[in-house]
């Protein structure tokens, strides 16, 4: 593709990933220095997409100017000990886990409780029939 500049392409990087780093604010090569494999990686899972390691291996890897697969095994253990540690630090929740603190909370909506109950036990709201369902619906 004619003018297209690859100067700031990630190595190691598909599409799809290219995107989630996008999307988290990882643009550019200098952008992944900045942050760091692990950093990078954990910004996408806590995105909510699912990335495997090999996506961690792949930003170490640009990071090192090597192919993520010639990283050495200690390097790629070192890799995962340090998103299990920051996991373990900060766990990144489920949108089903958040949506179970909610309910325990008693607000499935995630809205906070209300100070007062200051409303009419008979009900007043708009969706309460305000003839107490004694006429008839409409016909035509």
């Amino acid at each position: 593709m004619a003018g297209k500049d690859d100067s700031n392409k990630i190595r190691n990087v598909g599409p799809k990933s290219a995107a989630w780093l996008r999307q988290v604010g990882v643009r550019t090569q200098d952008d992944l220095v900045r942050l760091g494999p692990v950093e990078a990686f954990m910004k996408v899972k806590r995105a909510g997409f699912r990335p495997s390691l090999n996506l961690l291996y792949a930003l170490a890897g640009a990071i090192e100017d090597c192919h993520w697969a010639d990283l050495p095994d200690e390097r790629k253990k070192a890799l995962v000990a340090a998103v299990e540690s920051n996991e373990s630090a900060n766990p990144i929740k489920t949108r089903w886990q958040k949506q179970v603190e909610r309910s325990e909370r008693g607000d499935p909506a995630g809205n906070p409780a209300p100070e007062d109950d200051s409303a009419p036990a008979g009900g007043d709201g708009f969706l309460d029939d305000p003839d107490g369902g004694s006429e008839p619906a409409h016909e035509e």
